[in-house]
């Protein structure tokens, strides 16, 4: 099928033209026009490539593509070498980074949201890239911890004055989202969760006397791009799409 019909559908499902994001959203690097199997994960790396040419996979989607904000524009050391496989094997490369954390069908928050089963679950008025909503019942810090660690396959890092505290209403932010802490606490959160953590988090934790979890920026965001993998099978039944997880403790 046609590579731009995919992407068309894509676009329409995350509307990445409603965000001012740190990297283009859609095509990234042009391939094939034509696709019959597509490769999903977290991050376009070497790896990820390397299974993609071993698929014959005329598409990679991905939700950490390249052309970043800031970053070196220099085609040399680990750029060229993945977009020089790309090209070599005419790949196109599809990345969505913000339209895929805070899509409220499939997104990465709204897909630990599930997993937590949080009870109205939404993102904030003030922030719309935090969610936040109610565990079913009452949880220590440490039940919340092995909750998590449970649905994600990796321990958090709590920092925590107190790991018997009981929360009820959670916030979380996947990625790098640590500077929302405190919009987090100012709107009611018990507990905040965030794939990363700062020095300054550790010390925030214990003034706000509010856990914070690092869950890990890989295991916060795996989420949304596999529920997007089967969203993308079920609409385009003729269409080979694979996920590929490749283990990441960050």
């Amino acid at each position: 099928m046609r590579t731009l019909e995919i992407i068309k559908a894509l676009n329409e499902l995350l509307e990445p033209e409603k965000f001012k994001d740190y990297a283009p959203n859609g095509l990234q690097v042009e391939g094939n026009s034509e696709t019959q199997c597509v490769l999903c994960g977290v991050t376009a790396s070497e790896e990820l490539i390397d299974k993609a040419i071993e698929l014959g996979a005329q598409t990679i989607l991905v939700h950490h593509g390249y052309f970043w904000k800031n970053e070196d524009p220099r085609l040399i050391g680990i750029k060229r070498n993945r977009l020089k496989k790309l090209l070599e094997h005419n790949i196109n490369l599809v990345a969505y980074h913000l339209p895929l954390d805070v899509n409220t069908r499939l997104g990465n928050n709204v897909e630990l949201a599930k997993k937590l089963k949080l009870v109205d679950a939404k993102p904030l008025e003030e922030e719309p890239m935090v969610w936040m909503g109610e565990l079913p019942n009452s949880l220590s810090i440490e039940e919340l911890s092995n909750k998590l660690e449970t649905n994600l396959n990796r321990q958090p890092v709590v920092f925590s004055v107190d790991l018997r505290t009981f929360v009820k209403t959670v916030a979380l932010c996947s990625g790098a989202a640590q500077d929302f802490f405190e919009t987090a606490v100012r709107a009611g959160a018990q507990a905040y969760l965030s794939g990363e953590v700062s020095e300054r988090t550790v010390l925030e934790a214990r003034e706000l006397k509010i856990p914070y979890f690092c869950i890990g920026h890989h295991a916060s965001e795996v989420l949304g791009i596999r529920a997007l993998s089967e969203w993308l099978a079920n609409r385009f039944p003729s269409l080979s799409v694979g996920f590929l997880d490749i283990p990441n403790p960050v």
